[in-house]
């Protein structure tokens, strides 16, 4: 009888040794990269994300497959039909009815008011104080790109920045703001997804940073912090745009910046700021421009004072910039990427854009960009 091979023992202990120096390897990389806030948060998002991959799949194997128990319908070679069966004949005068249009939504007639600006002051801190009516048939939100782009700056595609005075002469609207932030770099990548008009002009699955001001069907506005909440439906808004940090949750001051991703001392210390707000009726949306430097508390304070019950931060300091019927009020330090223009019934938004709202109403949506 041959003899059973002994097991070479040194083959052992050198792959139990490579195993346990793998092992603590990883470990270490793990923990490094666990220890960063936004890793956790992108890994919790794409588990997320197969979660509903795989839910979807399920849901599509399980619709393909008949029930186990449904009984198969077939017709008997014998059965044949009754002999006193009356066969139903349609009735002279009676006519086919016709299913009922849907009924489409109409822009209404009826003239608006201007979109106002007044200079205001609360707290000893003067701002300009815009107040636009979201009832308005007149008014319309959109964002203007730099250099007229089509799509929002990314790492992958940038048209720059742009003069504000650019913007102005372009647009031709009541009310000119900046919008959110942007990078540095020679990218200048602009921050959130975005949607103008009912379009996509930037957006990433994965974004998650940020407050969202999103407008609806009917000019409904909503706010939604993403870490917070969860994230936004965008292909339901018309107008949205992600900056922050919130201000104001529910007519009370809500601040959590860190848990937004925001870690910028320019963003959390003292400054020059822009803010953004509607009112608990949702019917109007203020967008302040601050002549003052202050801090987070200080402006959601001042919002609140004005009757906002939601309301965030857009981009300040050297981005600040204001114009009103064309006449600049504050001259922004360094070309912009991104503003947001307003316009109203002394300043007509252009008729493409009336009539992208239009079939917005009516349900048109965006495909989601894959």
């Amino acid at each position: 009888m041959p003899k059973t091979k002994e097991p070479d023992g040194c083959a052992t202990l050198m792959r139990r040794s490579f195993l346990f120096i793998i092992g603590i390897a990883t470990a270490r990389f793990l923990h490094q990269y666990f220890s960063v806030s936004q890793n956790r948060s992108n890994f919790i998002t794409f588990l997320g994300y197969l979660k509903e991959k795989a839910l979807e799949a399920y849901q599509e194997n399980v619709a393909e497959k008949p029930l186990p128990n449904a009984p198969i319908s077939q017709t008997s070679p014998t059965q044949k039909p009754l002999p006193n069966a009356p066969v139903p004949k349609a009735s002279p005068t009676q006519k086919p009815v016709k299913p009922s249009p849907t009924p489409k939504f109409t822009a209404s007639t009826k003239k608006g008011k201007p979109v106002e600006v007044i200079q205001n002051t609360i707290n000893d801190v003067s701002f300009y104080q815009t107040t636009i009516d979201l009832n308005d048939p007149e008014t319309f939100l959109t964002i203007g790109l730099a250099n007229d782009a089509k799509a929002a700056n990314t790492a992958a595609l940038s048209t720059g920045d742009e003069a504000f005075e650019k913007f102005v002469s372009r647009h031709q609207a009541a009310v000119i703001v900046n919008g959110t932030f942007f990078s540095k770099d020679d990218q200048k990548r602009v921050m959130g997804n975005m949607v103008a008009g009912g379009k996509f002009v930037k957006y990433s699955r994965w974004e998650n940073f940020g407050t969202t001001l999103g407008i609806k069907a009917n000019n409904e506005p909503e706010m939604i912090t993403a870490r917070a909440e969860g994230k936004p439906e965008w292909n339901q808004h018309w107008f949205s745009l992600t900056c922050g940090p919130r201000l104001l949750k529910q007519g009370k001051i809500w601040l959590s910046p860190k848990l937004e991703g925001f870690t910028d001392p320019h963003v959390l210390d003292v400054g020059y700021r822009t803010a953004l707000g509607f009112s608990e009726s949702r019917q109007k949306l203020f967008l302040i421009s601050f002549l003052a430097s202050l801090s987070l508390k200080e402006e959601a304070e001042i919002m609140k004072a004005i009757g906002c019950s939601e309301a965030m931060n857009l981009d300040g300091g050297a981005s600040e910039a204001l114009a009103y019927n064309g006449e600049i009020l504050l001259q922004p330090g360094r070309n912009l990427t991104n503003v947001i223009v307003v316009y109203d019934t002394n300043n007509p938004a252009p008729k493409a854009l009336k009539e992208d709202w239009l079939r917005f109403q009516n349900g048109w949506r965006p495909a989601i960009p894959t």
